[in-house]
């Protein structure tokens, strides 16, 4: 890579352009010097977006459209851009072409064995068996290697050395931007999560997390208990979920966690399933309160559409069958907050270095479009 950079910054030869006819071949969406850029190349590039895009906007066709037509302008961009790259490649090193090509192969070479002893197990014929099925050949993908590394290399060249972001910057970042690190109030979690996929079993759930909950008045810690029975996904966290912000929690669970104080645990509380669903509160193992919670279209929040007390077991058999039993320990609370600079530099630096790139990379690429004969149909 340094033999590369070194010789990539050897002296310049400019060649010259000619022009090819867009009428000689169909679907040509734009030519750069004497490379095309086909219709094929467009929408095999765009398709992955275009499947994202359906999912997101299949009922809204009109909006459809205009988004598949952005990401085919985007892919197209994206394709002159490539050519662009290695078009000035080939007119600005070549008089060292000899030289960069041994080197380039060498790096090839280096990534396909890579890809066939990481992606194949180290059989080459399977690795070919694919890109056959795939319909591209051997060589096709050597030279999609071959160009990709020297795209990465002149975009480094041309655009990552020397950029520096200095604290200066950082903090006038953050000063301008200082409503994107604020924090909501927050809440530091464990949870016992006891699932009940089946309605006739919720007895005997129950009666499991009454037995938990006993096991922790008696001195177990929760850590313990929710190594052994909890079957949530931080189970081998001892149930740790961290820090939340509570507007994150599911309703249900954020006014669970808001009823507690640091260091306190609730009882035995149960969720039917679906956005439309039931929590309710257990002592001794018969259900005491019950919350009705729903999915406001309006606010696009949960709301608490009703809360029962029950005074009897038979008073709850109308209510949706439970789908999970829980036990919370809220360990701490913070109240709303701004993060400090010190815990968000990072970031920021990652965010203005990201955008330094991006600005000399449109200067790079416009005087690329200046000096070479492109054309867009």
């Amino acid at each position: 890579m340094k033999a590369i950079c070194t010789i990539l910054a050897a002296g310049v030869v400019i060649g010259s352009a000619w022009l090819v006819h867009a009428e000689m071949v169909s679907g040509i969406q734009a030519i750069v010097h004497d490379a095309i850029v086909t219709q094929d190349e467009v929408e095999g590039m765009t398709a992955p977006a275009a499947e994202v895009l359906w999912r997101q906007y299949r009922s809204q066709p009109e909006l459809f459209q205009k988004k598949v037509a952005d990401a085919r302008n985007e892919s197209l961009e994206q394709l002159l851009e490539r050519q662009l790259i290695l078009h000035d490649f080939k007119t600005t090193f070549n008089a060292q072409e000899s030289v960069i090509e041994k080197e380039i192969e060498k790096e090839v070479r280096k990534e396909i064995q890579e890809e066939i002893r990481a992606n194949y197990g180290g059989n080459r014929t399977s690795m070919l068996q694919t890109l056959q099925a795939r319909g591209i050949t051997l060589e096709k993908h050597r030279q999609q290697i071959h160009d990709r590394i020297i795209i990465g290399w002149l975009r480094q060249k041309n655009i990552s050395s020397e950029i520096v972001v200095s604290p200066h910057k950082v903090e006038v970042y953050y000063q301008a931007h200082r409503d994107e690190f604020r924090m909501q109030d927050e809440v530091k979690l464990r949870m016992i999560v006891l699932k009940n996929p089946v309605a006739a079993d919720s007895g005997r759930t129950e009666k499991l997390a009454e037995e938990i909950l006993a096991k922790l008045k008696e001195g177990a810690t929760f850590a313990e208990m929710a190594t052994i029975h909890s079957e949530g996904s931080q189970r081998n966290q001892g149930g740790d979920w961290g820090w939340w912000e509570q507007a994150r929690l599911n309703k249900g669970l954020g006014d669970m966690a808001n009823s507690l104080q640091p260091g306190q645990r609730s009882g035995v509380t149960s969720r039917s399933a679906g956005d439309d669903y039931w929590v309710c509160q257990y002592e001794n193992g018969q259900p005491t309160i019950g919350r009705h919670y729903a999915f406001d279209a309006a606010s696009k929040k949960e709301t608490l559409v009703e809360e029962r007390r029950f005074d009897s077991a038979a008073a709850a058999t109308s209510l949706p069958p439970p789908q999970e039993f829980y036990i919370m320990l809220l360990e701490d609370k913070r109240p709303a907050h701004f993060k400090p600079v010190n815990e968000v530099r990072d970031q920021i630096e990652k965010d203005l270095l990201t955008q330094e790139q991006s600005r000399l990379e449109k200067q790079w690429i416009e005087r690329l479009k200046k000096k070479t004969f492109v054309r867009y149909f």
